[in-house]
């Protein structure tokens, strides 16, 4: 283990360099919220586009994957959702905490380090787990609370999630990649260079950025945050390792990616998800802060596992 936490701790080490800049405030929250834009919109997108232009289809969407992944994550919301819902939680609260359950931060802390330290085979999964984070559960949080606001789900909410999608620069720069790559398009030589050299700004920028973030983030209701953050370092990885190494025949290569995208920490955008509807925004902040701080050990300790 301890080889691999030499590895993991330097992309710690740069969460926790923003995360003192951002207490010093030498980094503002303004300064947070630039930054932020111009990797989730910029770097980011430039990596996924030139990840996705350089991969086929296949490479990336594999059904049995998708299936342990997705029943794997959909078991998990189930049943923190009842738990929440037992301890006299509503349904929007506990839909919150199992959105922060299941949600990992696979864009901005995932795609980086996963990709540097398991390799380039990383590229195609990782891909495909952010997208069904992004575009099944972003969908299903959006879904159960409508839903439990007396709101009917038709086209309205149906055109909603779309613009919603088509908003978000992750999702369209796999979506355009995949176009380019089905296309059998050469990416040109000082494309292929400018996309390398911006997209190398999103592994800095990304972890300085969830750092920073974290500096404003108080720790309340730390019992609850607690919980959370071990359903998603610990029971999240452990039922998605079950159905991809016993319930449903995938790679195991693959389905060792799956599992170290699966025991990443909450989210950024699940507290976005909680300011917007106004359901349990504090204890969502402490689940990132708590799990963030936490995942240090279990993420070496899953990668360790991986490839041992």
């Amino acid at each position: 283990m301890l080889p691999i936490l030499v590895k993991t701790l330097p992309f710690f080490a740069l969460i926790a360099v923003g995360y003192l800049a951002g207490r010093k405030r030498f980094f503002p929250p303004e300064g947070v919220a630039w930054l932020t834009k111009f990797v989730f919109y910029f770097a980011l997108s430039a990596m996924l586009f030139r990840f996705a232009a350089n991969l086929s289809l296949a490479e990336i969407f594999d059904l049995p994957f998708v299936l342990a992944y997705l029943s794997a994550s959909l078991l998990l919301y189930a049943a923190v959702m009842a738990i929440a819902m037992a301890r006299g939680r509503g349904v929007e609260e506990a839909a919150m905490e199992a959105q922060c359950a299941q949600s990992g931060n696979t864009g901005f802390l995932g795609v980086p380090m996963l990709v540097v330290l398991l390799g380039a085979q990383a590229v195609g999964p990782v891909l495909m787990v952010l997208t069904v984070d992004m575009v099944v559960f972003s969908s299903l949080i959006t879904l159960i609370i409508t839903a439990a606001r007396g709101g009917r789900p038709g086209l309205q909410t149906l055109r909603m999630l779309a613009m919603g999608w088509l908003k978000n620069p992750m999702v369209v720069s796999i979506v355009l990649g995949l176009i380019w790559s089905g296309a059998a398009l050469p990416v040109p030589g000082p494309v292929n260079e400018f996309l390398g050299i911006l997209g190398a700004a999103a592994t800095p920028g990304a972890l300085f950025a969830i750092g920073a973030s974290l500096a404003g983030r108080g720790a309340e209701r730390l019992g609850v945050a607690i919980w959370l953050s071990f359903a998603k370092l610990v029971l999240h990885p452990a039922l998605v390792a079950l159905a991809a190494f016993v319930i449903f025949p995938v790679d195991p290569s693959a389905a060792g990616v799956m599992v170290a995208a699966a025991s990443l920490p909450v989210a950024g955008n699940v507290y976005i998800l909680a300011q917007h509807y106004g359901v349990a925004p504090q204890r969502v902040s402490t689940a990132i802060l708590v799990s963030t701080a936490a995942s240090i050990l279990t993420v070496t300790m899953i990668i360790a596992w991986i490839t041992g």
